[in-house]
């Protein structure tokens, strides 16, 4: 006899059903996967009018707030260098690099032949977070939390781009910039720079889905640690805890450039849509259920089989030494 929802135990299995699929189509929205291709990303919030959130509403208020850039080179290597450059104010994020954070973000979703993406600030710094005039300006409640959702979807938008992504963190990351860090598959540090999320001595937590992601990165307890007593992470401590992959041995910007595309190098050999076929079956894996995991697992495994890369490897009868 089956399950049937009526029963208590039939309710919660319909709801865990439910759930699931729910997750899946949520997935599928960011990674579209139909007909045996792999499709760009769709452009979409993380949050929506269910939550309250006006996302044309912010969008026009952090328009106000002018200053700074980010800005995006795609190279032939496919390897793409996104720039946070407000350097006066230590590539704090104004309103509208806020929103072309975003734009870059979207952009980069449907790069066809991206592999890798180096994120980093100009001037030899990383970035300070907010700016302190948009964040005084937005400082009713409603304002601070449709900058959070905006920020929050942006930033997971981010961390789910088919790219393997890596932080170069030169001089100092902190509070918002900290949290964009973690937005990256991987952290690089040079030497005498520092991630620090300095939220409490705000009176705040972050709000851009950093603490969620540093428990994901470092466990619970480190990353309680590292918020509640906003420690000063040296690249020392950071690569001992696991925060960071490296610790490169220059501070000079070209440099430091430079050894970091060299290490991202052996990550991104390879064609692009194995790359980011790689990229999405891991993404799936850390936020799925398992079973919807496998689910998405089995159907990138589909775009890539009898693949050129694939066909190519077969007829060279490659071998694995």
């Amino acid at each position: 006899m089956g399950i049937h929802c009526c029963s208590p135990g039939g309710v919660r299995n319909c709801f865990l059903a439910l759930a699931q699929k729910m997750t899946i189509l949520l997935w599928k929205s960011f990674h579209r996967i139909t007909h045996g291709r792999l499709l760009p990303q769709v452009s979409m919030s993380l949050h929506s009018h269910t939550h309250g959130f006006e996302e044309e509403k912010i969008k026009k208020k952090l328009q106000q707030f002018a200053g700074g850039s980010v800005d995006l080179s795609k190279e032939d290597d496919g390897i793409g260098i996104l720039t946070l450059n407000n350097p006066r104010f230590m590539n704090a994020f104004t309103g509208v690099m806020m929103l072309e954070l975003q734009e870059r973000v979207a952009e980069l979703e449907n790069w066809m032949d991206g592999k890798g993406l180096i994120v980093r600030g100009a001037a030899n710094t990383f970035c300070s977070g907010s700016d302190l005039n948009a964040v005084r300006a937005l400082s009713s409640p409603q304002d601070g939390m449709d900058m959070c959702m905006f920020m929050q979807s942006t930033l997971t938008r981010l961390m789910r781009l088919p790219l393997i992504t890596v932080a170069l963190v030169q001089g100092k990351a902190l509070g918002g910039g900290a949290e964009l860090t973690t937005a990256c598959d991987f952290r690089l540090m040079t030497p005498e720079s520092e991630i620090r999320f300095v939220h409490k001595q705000m009176g705040l937590v972050p709000g851009w889905g950093g603490a969620a992601r540093l428990v994901q990165i470092l466990g619970s307890s480190p990353a309680l640690k590292l918020l509640s007593g906003a420690v000063k992470v040296d690249p020392e401590t950071a690569l001992r805890i696991g925060l960071v992959e490296a610790v490169l041995s220059s501070s000079d910007e070209l440099e430091s450039l430079e050894e970091t595309r060299t290490w991202l190098r052996p990550y991104t050999k390879g064609p692009p849509a194995v790359i980011q076929a790689v990229k999405k079956v891991v993404s799936a894996g850390r936020e799925l259920q398992l079973e919807a995991a496998l689910m998405t697992e089995k159907e990138i495994f589909g775009t890539v089989w009898g693949g050129p890369a694939n066909l190519q490897a077969l007829a060279q009868r490659t071998k694995h030494k």
